[in-house]
């Protein structure tokens, strides 16, 4: 009886020993597994390879960082002019005015004497047109106080007047020859002067009265 019990104990030793060492593979067995589904071997500095991949040696990409972004090209400066931009030309001298046809030919006569030519001034005809006037009505040609009327203009320090008549109406080219016959008048067209400014006035019987300022 003692014998039957000893061996049986035996028997539940050994078999308890196997179940032991069968755990024990097949822990050993599932670690091997789990610890090879993770091994990753590297081929090349993008690549990988999965060693439990049933395709052997299949290459999986390692994914690529993003690219940085281009920067933007700088701002394009002003260019700098290497030298300064010349400055804008002065506005031209107001052109030369004429304003009858006798300050026309008292400019010829200047021009043949060397003389530069008178230009038209307005104040100086009010004052002609209103001397004109005068000796219109008196019916005829005298001196009143032309010059120093011609004064307050503001156009200079000296002035000068002529005044003439036609008994045809008004006759330009004749007055002027008239003026430049006499030396006096002649004077004063070939005066110091810069401006001038003339008028007729025709009396109710035809004759033409001119006065002419100059300054």
């Amino acid at each position: 009886m003692r014998l039957l019990s000893w061996l049986a104990g035996l028997v539940v030793v050994v078999a308890l020993g196997a179940s032991a060492i069968s755990l024990v593979r097949a822990h050993s067995t599932a670690g091997r597994t789990l610890t090879a589904a993770r091994t990753l071997i590297t081929v090349g500095p993008n690549d990988v390879v999965d060693v439990s991949d049933p395709a052997p040696g299949r290459m999986i990409p390692r994914p690529s960082p993003d690219p940085s972004p281009t920067p933007p090209p700088p701002a394009a400066e002003a260019a700098v002019p290497a030298h300064p931009a010349p400055a804008p030309p002065r506005p031209a001298p107001p052109a030369f005015v004429i304003g009858s046809t006798q300050q026309a030919l008292i400019n010829q006569d200047r021009a043949a004497n060397g003389l530069g030519p008178l230009t038209w001034n307005s104040c100086l005809y009010n004052v002609a047109r209103s001397n004109a006037a005068r000796m219109a009505a008196a019916g005829a040609i005298s001196h009143a106080n032309g010059p120093s009327v011609d004064l307050t203009c503001g156009l200079g320090r000296q002035a000068g007047e002529n005044v003439g008549w036609w008994s045809a109406g008004i006759n330009d080219s004749q007055l002027n020859t008239m003026f430049m016959n006499s030396a006096g008048h002649r004077a004063n067209i070939l005066g110091p002067y810069h401006y001038v400014g003339t008028a007729w006035v025709v009396a109710p019987n035809g004759a033409a009265y001119i006065a002419v300022e100059f300054s």
